[in-house]
């Protein structure tokens, strides 16, 4: 066996990992002991990390060669690298000939290693002469790029990770981090432990299981971020507790913000946020005379119509208390993504060049053409994200080239995603993965390595880079990011500058960061004391990290000079608004979305294994148990979830962790899992029908946290249900099989599920009965075609029943099913399906219509820790026998079930039940 040491392909966290292979395959992974972002730990996601890239998973996901779709709507035709490369420089140079370089566009990753961001922002800013060049980074931290330039002077996060354990006060908002950055929260418990003085309070629309950890919860209105931070600098300023001295050698602007928020007052933010006055007043003083303040803050504040104003006034407090450069306090932005901080290093944005330079200071543009050997940068603005497709479904951008994103599922405002790629003449997906929704709309599919095969580096949230190092080869024909970048590049060089010497003599990724470490020279980001022989031998390091330093810099800002002309932090005196669409009568209630536990953005990767929907087994809206009340509503019944661009049908789920006239729905839920079609019959996919594009001025980030929608009981009368269980050579292309039959149904949805077996669950309804080849098309999916399958039939109630039963050694059980019509019996014989009991004595029930579930049958407890299986259940009933403490109720729970001691991301859930579930009289 070989151990490679590389980093977690997830969240911004930047966790190590070592990958275990045999051969050209993955066997295992763990957490890195010696990484200094992790220290070990990995979450659920992380751990699993190996399950993702079995033979079996790979034959049935991955992108395996170059595919060529001649027409659209046909099946695409394999093709050679070198045939693929030409008709991607063909297609591009030609469109560039007759439209100009700003006929195209580049929708790129944060999920891309530096070194393929770099050349991807090459080849469109000098080469082709464009600086449409964007990604999926615009979703996600474009707004703290946006706050930190503002207020500091550079896109830099001042603090860092060990700051948690020196904080006094906690400042979480518009963040979940027990879900987003699991690893991270670990380290917040372990101080929270450690330092029972600290305080925490997390601001949050939603009671999460972040929100379940603060001393003081601030259950703010959603978009009402901007409102709260200067109604705390009021109270602040009328308490007297801001840092004159501080204000008046570090920033400029505070007279024009006193006078901004002077009108912010506790009755006034009370109001406007749904906040109680003496909640504001706790909040202000713990954060304003802590010795130590951090911030922790992530998409609740960037993925907002006023994301740079929230980053911005967020900052504000910290300058005027003081709380910045210096241990455990400072404004910290989470990075969503593994790499969304490299992307920033090298300009991978469409207002941005390589090393925080900015695209409009002719200056930077400048040094960026003189160091590539070009001309000149163009000083176009690029256009960014939501731009972008607007421009393609216009007409305007003629072709569209997108690496290892998926827009078809993760973009706002679906119906204009869509209307781009289907109008785009020429459409590149470069992609590790070919269950991305985006796949269906490519002319062209090139296929790509991921991770355990790349090279290169990422950066994490605390400015610390890491090596990615490949462990196995690449799958099928896949190659490099960066390198399907340079092939290209260079046949178009033939076209736009024939002649001359190439501007890509790359031949391995260490040149390619070379140059880039070049272009930071002098910058705030400078690493030229940085190299690969240095993260080879000393690990992951911080920048700045300059030409002769032997370490990085684990906070900025310490002496209080900022990158900016005159060295002092500006205060921004910017206004409340509100969110883009507000609740109105048409529209009710305020959709808020956010994470999954165990899952990740569009579940290309984490949607492979079926164990990690164990958690959270299926779409659905959650809506606060009294609105449902009022509206008649039962959990498990469809509803209408309906904003201004389009509407979706989903289960509806009671949570107590919504509150009145909001609801909520996980950002995960794309076209892959949840589709349906409208009453005209267009179809209609994911959560992401919902939002709007509507973006914020500044950073042009699209307020993906919040639209107002309506909640309606649908009326459809005919369901289906199909589980099976299936080989796992044939699962996930089932499942794939499945989802092109989803949009024929008004609603449908379709996951795995398993944990040593691997199941498919495909759950459908409509106002009308399918034609029956449909429902057999179904059935033959899920193995129910064979001879031996058990059938039920009746024309005249519209109804069908399938069901196929395994003889074991031991018993008989019950391998797959289907109830088209009538689904009232799901609860009993889909529990008898997954929890493989016996049901030889079942066999007529299974085919009755309406047949009551038997006494023996009885549905586990829902899932809580994903790592041992450990049900609600059996937490509940060990609890009782726990007494103490509820720390030390928790450690005997953990070592009575193991639950919680493996990655830790269940410990918030099991903190919870601690609290609900007492000790018995005899424990005590």
């Amino acid at each position: 066996m070989t151990e490679t040491r590389s980093t977690c392909p997830y969240c911004g966290v930047g966790c190590g990992v070592i990958i275990e292979s045999d051969g050209p395959q993955i066997s295992g992974v763990r957490g890195d002991p010696d990484h200094p972002a992790n220290f070990g730990k990995l979450c659920t996601k992380g751990s699993t990390l190996h399950l993702t890239a079995t033979p079996a998973i790979t034959r049935q996901t991955r992108l395996l060669q170059p595919l060529l779709r001649q027409q659209r709507g046909q099946a695409p035709v394999a093709l050679g690298w070198d045939a693929a490369l030409d008709r991607v420089a063909s297609e591009f140079g030609r469109i560039v000939r007759e439209h100009g370089p700003d006929a195209v566009g580049f929708y790129i990753s944060g999920q891309l290693l530096t070194e393929d961001y770099y050349v991807f922002n090459k080849l469109a800013k000098g080469l082709i002469g464009t600086n449409n060049v964007d990604t999926n980074s615009r979703l996600c931290m474009s707004s703290a790029v946006a706050g930190y330039k503002l207020t500091l002077g550079a896109d830099a996060p001042p603090a860092c990770y060990d700051d948690v354990n020196h904080a006094q006060c906690l400042f979480i908002v518009g963040s979940n981090a027990a879900y987003a950055h699991p690893i991270l929260f670990r380290r917040i418990e372990a101080a929270k432990q450690n330092n029972p003085g600290m305080k925490v309070i997390v601001a949050d629309p939603r009671r999460t299981d972040t929100a379940e950890q603060a001393d003081l919860y601030l259950p703010l209105l959603p978009g009402t971020d901007v409102m709260l931070f200067h109604g705390l600098l009021h109270i602040m300023l009328w308490e007297g507790w801001t840092d004159a001295s501080y204000i008046a050698a570090h920033t400029n602007g505070f007279n024009e913000l006193k006078a901004l928020v002077r009108e912010c007052t506790p009755d006034v933010v009370a109001q406007t946020c749904g906040l109680k006055k003496e909640d504001l007043f706790t909040a202000a003083q713990w954060f304003a005379q802590s010795p130590a303040t951090l911030s922790l803050y992530c998409q609740g504040l960037n993925q907002s119509s006023s994301g740079t104003a929230k980053n911005a006034t967020l900052i504000n407090l910290h300058l005027a208390t003081g709380q910045i450069g210096k241990p455990g306090a400072g404004p910290f932005s989470l990075t969503g993504q593994p790499n969304a901080m490299g992307g920033r290093e090298v300009g991978g944005l469409a207002n941005l060049l390589s090393a925080h330079r900015d695209l409009a200071n002719p200056a930077h543009r400048a040094e960026v053409a003189a160091l590539w050997g070009v001309a000149d940068v163009p000083s176009k603005p690029g256009k960014t994200a939501v731009e972008m497709f607007q421009a393609a479904a216009d007409g305007e951008i003629k072709a569209l080239w997108i690496a290892c994103t998926n827009p078809a599922q993760s973009m706002p405002d679906q119906a204009t995603v869509r209307r781009a790629l289907q109008r785009a003449e020429f459409v590149v997906v470069q992609e590790a993965f070919a269950t991305a929704a985006t796949c269906d709309f490519a002319d062209l599919l090139l296929p790509a390595t991921t991770w355990g095969e790349k090279e290169g580096t990422v950066t994490n949230s605390e400015r610390r880079i890491s090596r990615v190092r490949a462990a196995v080869p690449p799958a099928g024909e896949a190659r490099h990011d960066w390198r399907i970048a340079v092939d290209v590049a260079r046949r178009l060089e033939a076209q736009l500058r024939p002649g001359l010497p190439t501007l890509f003599p790359y031949e391995t990724p260490e040149s390619i960061w070379n140059e880039h470490r070049e272009s930071t020279r002098g910058r705030d980001l400078d690493i030229t004391g940085l190299s690969y022989d240095m993260l080879e031998q000393r690990g992951p390091q911080q920048w700045p990290l300059r030409e002769g330093e032997k370490t990085g810099r684990e906070r900025l800002y310490a002496d209080g000079v900022f990158p900016t002309a005159d060295g002092k932090a500006r205060f921004s005196a910017l206004p409340y608004k509100p969110v883009a669409e507000q609740r109105e009568s048409r529209f009710p209630f305020s959709l808020t979305t956010g994470r999954l536990r165990d899952h990740w953005h569009g579940m290309t990767r984490t949607g492979t294994i079926g164990r990690l929907f164990g958690h959270v087994a299926e779409p659905s809206v959650q809506m606060n148990p009294q609105d449902m009340e009022r509206r008649g509503l039962k959990n498990g019944e469809l509803v209408h979830v309906t904003s201004k661009r389009g509407s979706v049908v989903l289960p509806v789920q009671g949570s107590r962790t919504v509150h009145t006239a909001q609801a909520f729905i996980a950002m995960h839920w794309g076209p892959e899992y949840l589709s349906g079609r409208s009453s005209q019959g267009e179809p209609l996919a994911g959560v992401n029908a919902l939002t709007t594009s509507a973006y914020c001025p500044t950073s042009k980030q699209p307020e993906l946290k919040h639209a107002a929608v309506k909640i309606l009981k649908a009326e459809l009368p005919w369901t289906l249900l199909g589980v099976a269980w299936l080989p796992e050579t044939t699962a996930l292309t089932t499942l794939t099989e499945l989802r092109a039959l989803m949009p024929s149904f008004e609603f449908a949805s379709c996951v795995p599920f398993g944990r040593e077996r691997t199941g498919v669950l495909f759950r459908a309804a409509a106002h009308e009965v399918p034609e029956p080849a449909l429902v057999e098309r179904i059935e033959a999916l899920l193995g129910l075609n064979t001879s031996d399958t058990l059938r039920y039939a009746d024309k005249r109630r519209q109804q069908r029943r399938s069901a196929r039963l395994q003889r074991n050694s031991d018993d008989i059980t019950l391998d797959a099913f289907l109830l088209a019509g009538d689904t009232s019996a799901e609860s009993w014989i889909k529990t008898l399906l997954q929890d493989e009991l016996p049901a030889g004595s079942y066999g007529r029930l299974l085919l009755m219509p309406g047949a009551a579930a038997p006494v023996a049958v009885v549905a586990k407890s829902p899932q809580v820790c994903t790592c041992f299986n450990v049900r609600e259940d059996a937490i509940r009933g060990a609890l009782p026998r726990c007494d103490g403490p509820d720390d030390q109720r928790l450690a005997q729970l953990q070592g009575q079930l193991k639950c919680g001691t493996n990655c830790g991301s269940c410990i918030p859930e099991l903190r919870r039940l601690v609290k609900a579930v007492p000790a018995s009289l005899v424990a005590i």
